[in-house]
Order: C-alpha cells, then sequence, then structure tokens
C-alpha cells in the first residue's frame, strides 16, 4: 500500500509531466518546497512509478538545460525596465 509522501510524488510527477514543469513551478502549485518536489520526483517516484519517473526525469533534464537561458532572459529583462524607468 502505498502512503501518503508516494501518492505525493506520483501527483507531482504526474502535474510536471502534463505542464512541462519547472520543480519550481511545480513547488509553488502543490505548496511544498523545491527541496521536496526534488526528493520525491528523482528518488521516491523511482520506487513507486519507474516509467512515470523516466518521463519526468526527460523533463526535468530538459528543463534544466534551459535554465541558463531562462535566468539570462529574465537578466536582460531586469536591466531593460531598471533603465526604461530611468527615463520616464
Amino acid at each position: 500500500m502505498k502512503g501518503i509522501v508516494e501518492e505525493r510524488a506520483v501527483e507531482l510527477g504526474e502535474y510536471i509531466i502534463k505542464n512541462h514543469a519547472t520543480v519550481r513551478k511545480t513547488a509553488k502549485k502543490f505548496g511544498v518546497s523545491k527541496s521536496t518536489v526534488h526528493k520525491d520526483v528523482s528518488e521516491r517516484l523511482k520506487h513507486v512509478d519507474p516509467q512515470l519517473y523516466k518521463k519526468v526525469k526527460e523533463i526535468l533534464e530538459i528543463n534544466k538545460a534551459q535554465r541558463h537561458i531562462r535566468g539570462g532572459m529574465a537578466t536582460r529583462d531586469k536591466y531593460k525596465n531598471l533603465h526604461h524607468n530611468d527615463y520616464t
């Protein structure tokens, strides 16, 4: 019988797959920490539902590869808005 933690791991994994969500977005949606999401989907899910784990792992790898791009865009937007506000 699955416990609450294992059920949560499956829910988190399904959400990540359905929404191609990041760990941060998933944590915010479920009201848990990023550490909890990461531990649930990278450790617990492997034992509870190996097929779901593999799908989640693929999405998280894509997110990880794109992270530096998103960070750079956020920094660019931050400075773009910062300088824009200086002239208004």
